[in-house]
């Protein structure tokens, strides 16, 4: 089978090996404790418990009543001991419910669904009340991803198995592991898309794997032969590059099609799901189970020996030290830098007191020489980043403007555009901050665009109570 690819890119080390023999491993937290965050996705929810409350594994304890809501359940069964800001992915503070577990064993699940016998409705229903959102970092509500406007005819579902980023392999695990339920989660998704038990859509469904994942695709491939599928599901393979499993470069790979500057993967007749998010919606039908647990890989050049676990979401990655994982402590190998994440586009954190979320795929411990912290120097106008960057833009002409202050100019040549994957950084001779400054020009837009929209707001209810006058 010959693999496709995109143009631009690179190729930094994988680092793979260091975990994809690991199986996925359950772990709890040693402190018997989950930290949750009130919010992992979609609209800000409000909490629905109290302190002091006891709650069953699986129950309600955030949520809202907007469409872009997703609700979020509690992990174990235990008692809420604090409702305060914690530290969350980002280094930003957020609204937690913090759960002591007990031993009670409380569990609130919901009932079995057979996914093949339910409308379009009934299916999104069900996935919005397990609170499922995109598990690969964005934790977009699932239930509106699958549900585009009726002007777009949706005529794949792709699932992104590229996992691109080194260092993590908890999906690669998890295909290896369950196929059967990575391809029965795509066969519910393509019923929700081809429109539910009476629907006309016409959507096929194919699994986008890197090759460095080809020794994966015998058991895919049968798998899809005994399901019956061989005519509607197929496997398609890319080559090993970084940014692979961008949107953009997912759909082109696999489609040929193109993605329209700040449009959706919809509007090129696609819809993508990560391969966690695609089990978590079989089980939330075969199961009745809500998104509760994640899988994860613990890595890095300062992880003594790196693994996959599958772990209660709220769990604080320092609580799973060091019965699950130990760090080196010696002079070149001891940890420099902590990511939630991959390396590439994950998150620097100050510490490793943090809570797994939804949408924590991976957590990576990075020693210096792994890191490349070196001084920012003046661009020398070498072109390296033009040449590397997937979206074909000039990250150095966007900084050069945004340093300027003049984002209009920055917008021009593709500011918003960026979708931060780091390339044109790791290229970069000078060693210039591009993504940092790059997502801080972006930060301004949004800003002003926020101002604006509150003042347009605060206009027409004026202009409304003039009329009215």
């Amino acid at each position: 089978m010959r693999a496709k690819t995109f143009k631009g890119g690179i190729h930094p080390k994988e680092y793979k090996e260091l975990s994809n023999q690991c199986p996925i491993t359950p772990a709890f937290p040693a402190s018997k404790t989950v930290t949750i965050p009130v919010t992992m996705g979609g609209a800000p929810n409000q909490p629905l418990v109290k302190v002091g409350d006891e709650v069953a594994k699986g129950q309600i304890i955030a949520s809202g009543e907007g469409f872009m809501n997703c609700p979020v359940h509690s992990s174990v069964s235990g008692k809420v001991k604090k409702i305060q800001n914690c530290l969350i992915t980002g280094n930003g503070m957020a609204p937690c419910i913090i759960i002591e577990a007990d031993d009670a064993g409380r569990e609130t699940l919901l009932p079995v669904l057979n996914p093949f016998e339910t409308t379009k409705e009934q299916a999104l229903a069900r996935i919005k009340e397990a609170g499922i959102v995109g598990m690969g970092g964005a934790s977009f509500p699932a239930h509106v991803k699958l549900n585009p406007p009726a002007d777009k005819i949706i005529d794949y579902v792709l699932i992104n198995a590229a996992e691109c980023e080194p260092y993590l392999t908890c999906d690669e695990r998890t295909m290896l592991e369950q196929p059967a339920k990575v391809i029965d989660g795509l066969a519910i998704v393509m019923h929700i898309i081809n429109g539910g038990k009476d629907g006309q859509g016409h959507a096929k469904g194919i699994i986008v794997l890197e090759d460095n994942k080809e020794y994966i695709l015998p058991a895919l491939e049968n798998e899809i032969a005994a399901a019956g599928y061989a005519d509607k599901m197929s496997v398609c393979l890319v080559k090993t590059k970084y940014p692979q499993g961008a949107e953009k470069f997912i759909v082109s790979a696999a489609t040929g099609r193109e993605i329209p500057s700040a449009k959706l993967p919809a509007d090129a007749g696609c819809v993508i799901c990560n391969v966690g998010s695609i089990c978590s919606i079989s089980d939330a039908f075969r199961l009745g189970m809500p998104l509760i647990e994640r899988s994860l890989t613990i890595s890095g050049g300062a992880v003594e020996k790196p693994v996959n676990l599958r772990v209660p979401v709220g769990t604080i990655v320092s609580d799973l030290m060091p019965s699950c994982f130990t760090l080196k402590s010696e002079g070149a190998s001891e940890p420099v830098k902590i990511i939630s994440g991959g390396p590439m586009m994950g998150f620097a954190m100050a510490s490793a007191d943090f809570p797994v979320a939804k949408g924590t795929s991976g957590v990576t411990f990075l020693t210096e020489k792994e890191t490349f912290l070196e001084e920012e120097s003046q661009c020398i106008s070498c072109g390296s980043c033009v040449a590397k960057c997937a979206m074909r833009l000039s990250p150095a002409l966007i900084v050069r403007e945004l340093k300027a202050g003049n984002i209009e100019k920055a917008k021009s040549f593709g500011l918003m555009d960026c979708i931060e994957c780091g390339c044109c950084a790791f290229v970069c001779p000078a060693k210039v901050n591009l993504i940092q400054r790059i997502r801080l020009g972006k930060g301004i837009v949004r800003q002003k665009m926020a101002e604006e929209k509150t003042k347009a707001a605060a206009k027409a209810a004026a202009e409304k109570a003039e009329g009215g006058k």
